[in-house]
């Protein structure tokens, strides 16, 4: 069961459990999940919003006259 996120989120923290249930049944599956980079988080994450600005990096709009 997974919550949370969006359909291409959600596939990817399966992908991932799963992978990393088959590493923990037989090590020898391992060289070949990590080949295919499936023991290996997806490290992005959403920008913070910063004070100042409309987004996190958006300004606000500037007129020059």
């Amino acid at each position: 069961r997974v919550n949370g996120g969006g359909i291409t989120g959600q596939s990817g923290a399966v992908s991932l459990g799963l992978a990393r249930a088959l590493k923990l049944d037989n090590v020898v599956h391992e060289p070949a999940l990590r080949e295919h980079h499936l023991l290996t988080r997806d490290p992005r994450m959403i920008e913070r919003k910063k004070y100042g600005l409309r987004k996190a990096r958006r300004a606000t709009q500037f007129s020059k006259r």
